[in-house]
């Protein structure tokens, strides 16, 4: 392996491998189909991105998350890689130029792109075209119904290996049941089965469940005595403001991050946080994408997560750095009544959905059998003010609605300007000798920016401003000056919504959303929201291993540091006493064949009169050891043995 250890040297700075990272490049180069299970942290990008840099030819990387796809190039480019990506957004000329560097230039490694994209005619005919070494799908939970973020568009990329039959696919996702892992091998018509995963077990990682009424107070308190750093999610903006708020007027360093802040806010907000000089962030789930900051000593989740897939991967940002954190989730008996309703709001009734999608078309004025392709600014808010609905009504439909292909909703495009020079070196050389005003402009670009030539590059008004000791406005003039001159091809940048037709637009009626879309996702949802909610009520049983069960890690042990293993008071019981509880919880499991909840058991082991037990914990715990008893999906206490 030492050709990959040099590259990952050479471009990462790295010495080793880490985890299993080793494992799944050697699969993937000997040409096997890899599913790849690394938790958060675990180094995703550089398993696909060394065997990438050791092939000939170009790794097309497939992830939904478009901010994720500009993070990851940036990068890139950074370390001398060339990278492109594609998707809704661009304009035709713009993902033209990009598919044509793929093709033609060799030095180009990776191309990032949607899955939607998978599925137009301009990819499909230049794909063919490419030296493709490997296909990487990112988050490839998203292919299977059974996961907690199913799209459909990822069910196109098993299309894509027919136009590319000998090409390896390796999929990668941090979450995944054993149940997913299945499917995701029969979505992407993997050749064999081959699932590779690392132990999801976090060793230096404290799962806490704290029963407060008050979470403000918990915090305030929690957060006075603990001097690390750390975030805190919710699941609303304003939320965000005000904790962010209640914490600085205590004298706290804090700040809130949501994907309603301009980019350049947000960036620079993470970026003081990850620098130490904001100790805490609270955040929605829109914080999570490209943190790599290892000193993070807590994670702290004030409302209940959509799913344990969610919760394990925003816990897992603590404590990368080897030394104790704490993951804690704060929960009243309010939140129970809040996930159910949030869960049921978010399946609007089908003829909301229908209408919703009718007042889209006339609120961006498309008519009947057009729109496809076609991209709109597009705001929400105006959009429910205008037509009177529910904002969250009308955000699930959307959403709902985006999940069948009819269209794309990017809350936060975060698309920089860019420019690309449309003229050959001579020809400019004559304009800037006919146009001094505009010669120093272009002259900076020239030395600011490389590939300016053959591909889109970003570029910053204000820092070009600066240099040129003029205003912004100024440089967005001369900009378009140049633009109107067929000099440069210039996009400037914008920060608002943005709402994609993939298809032409129908009749109402004529709307409709499949069983895997609607009532399977609606089950599956349900499903996830009450293991959520079991993981928070339950008192008996270890989080950590509640949590590796989940995702189908067996021979666990406790943890010892969680709080139901902290709670346990170390009681010796002798071999009789054992026995005798032995055989007291199988009789009553023969009495429950389906099983039973863990505090079931507990309560029907303690003795007659007594309101707790000091060693009814410790044996059933001391049963599931010796797999005398065993855990159901459910989480439910099963019989495995008979004593």
């Amino acid at each position: 392996m030492s050709v990959y250890t040099d590259i990952l040297k050479k471009y990462w700075g790295y010495d080793a491998f880490r985890g299993i990272q080793e494992d799944i490049i050697a699969s993937v180069m000997s040409g096997r189909d890899t599913l790849a299970l690394m938790p958060t942290g675990g180094g995703k990008s550089v398993a696909f991105q060394v065997p990438a840099m050791a092939s000939e030819g170009i790794c097309i990387v497939i992830t939904p998350l478009i901010a994720l796809m500009k993070d990851q190039v940036e990068h890139l480019m950074r370390r001398g890689i060339r990278a492109a990506a594609v998707y809704s957004g661009m304009t035709h000329e713009q993902i033209d130029t990009a598919l044509s560097n793929c093709i033609y230039d060799e030095n180009y490694k990776f191309l990032y792109c949607s899955p939607e994209r998978l599925e137009t005619e301009m990819f499909r005919t230049r794909v063919v075209k490419m030296k493709v070494c490997l296909i990487a799908v990112d988050e490839a939970h998203c292919i299977s119904q059974w996961g907690y973020d199913f799209r459909p568009s990822y069910l196109k990329i098993s299309t894509l290996r027919e136009l590319l039959p000998d090409v390896p696919v390796l999929a990668l996702t941090a979450t995944a049941t054993p149940e997913v892992v299945e499917d995701i091998q029969k979505q992407l018509a993997f050749k064999a089965p081959n699932a590779l995963s690392m132990s999801f077990e976090r060793r230096n990682l404290a799962y806490l469940v704290r029963y407060v009424e008050n979470k403000q107070d918990y915090l305030l308190r929690a957060l006075q005595s603990d001097p690390g750093c750390g975030i805190i999610y919710v699941r609303s903006r304003k939320k965000t403001v005000d904790i962010a708020r209640m914490l600085q007027q205590n004298g706290l360093s804090a700040d809130a991050y949501h994907a309603g802040l301009g980019s350049g806010l947000r960036a620079a907000r993470q970026e003081a946080w990850t620098r130490g000089e904001t100790r805490i962030m609270v955040a929605t789930n829109a914080f999570g994408m490209g943190i790599d900051k290892a000193d993070v000593r807590f994670v702290i989740h004030v409302d209940l997560p959509e799913s344990l897939e969610a919760y394990f991967q925003e816990a897992g940002r603590g404590g990368r750095d080897g030394r104790p954190a704490y993951a804690v989730l704060l929960y009243s008996p309010a939140d129970r009544s809040r996930l159910e309703s949030h869960l049921k709001n978010s399946f609007p009734p089908m003829e909301t959905i229908r209408s919703v999608y009718e007042d889209l078309c006339y609120f961006l004025e498309i008519p009947y059998n057009t729109g496809s392709g076609m991209s709109f600014a597009f705001s929400l808010e105006t959009f429910v003010h205008r037509f009177k609905y529910e904002l969250m009504t009308a955000y699930y439909a959307i959403r709902l609605l985006e999940s069948e292909g009819y269209l794309r909703y990017e809350e936060e495009p975060d698309e920089s300007s860019r420019v690309c020079f449309k003229v050959e070196r001579d020809e400019l050389y004559n304009f800037r000798l006919a146009n001094e005003q505009l010669d120093n402009c272009i002259t900076l670009m020239l030395r600011s920016y490389t590939g300016i030539f053959t591909d889109y590059v970003p570029v910053d008004e204000k820092m070009l401003a600066f240099r040129l000791q003029v205003t912004p406005q100024e440089v967005y003039e001369y900009l378009k000056r140049l633009r109107q001159a067929h000099i440069i091809d210039y996009i400037p940048r914008r920060e608002e919504p943005v709402l994609t037709f993939l298809t032409d637009r129908v009749e109402k009626r004529y709307v409709t959303l499949s069983k895997a879309v609607y009532d399977d996702r609606k089950k599956v949802q349900s499903d996830k929201a009450h293991a959520v909610l079991h993981y928070a009520e339950e008192r008996h049983l270890c989080r950590s291993r509640m949590l590796l069960h989940y995702f189908g890690q067996r021979d666990l042990r406790d943890c010892g540091r969680c709080d139901t293993c902290l709670r346990r008071k170390a009681v010796p019981m002798n071999d009789q006493t054992y026995r005798q509880m032995v055989s007291q919880a199988l009789a009553c499991l023969d009495g429950h064949p389906d099983g039973m909840p863990h505090a079931d058991l507990v309560a029907a082991l303690t003795p007659a009169g007594a309101e707790s037990s000091e060693t009814a914990v410790p044996a059933r715990r001391r049963m599931l050891d010796e797999e005398i008893v065993g855990m159901d999906d459910r989480f439910r206490i099963i019989r495995l043995a008979v004593s």
